[in-house]
């Protein structure tokens, strides 16, 4: 049963993470020998003021 986790900074539309997270099962599908139905896909959406890249703030 695969899990995939996907940390994203915020600004995607609901359609883009939708289409990303279908194509991300396909992918897993196609290469791990696994059913659809046992993929898993999370998306997690940061917010700019909780990152820094390189030590310094994105927000």
């Amino acid at each position: 049963m695969p899990y995939v986790r996907i940390d994203l900074l915020q600004g995607r539309t609901k359609e883009q993470i939708q289409q990303l997270m279908e194509d991300v099962v396909e992918a897993v599908v196609k290469n791990t020998n696994v059913s659809k139905e046992s993929v898993h896909v999370i998306v997690n959406e940061l917010q700019r003021t909780h990152l820094t890249k390189n030590g310094e703030y994105m927000g």
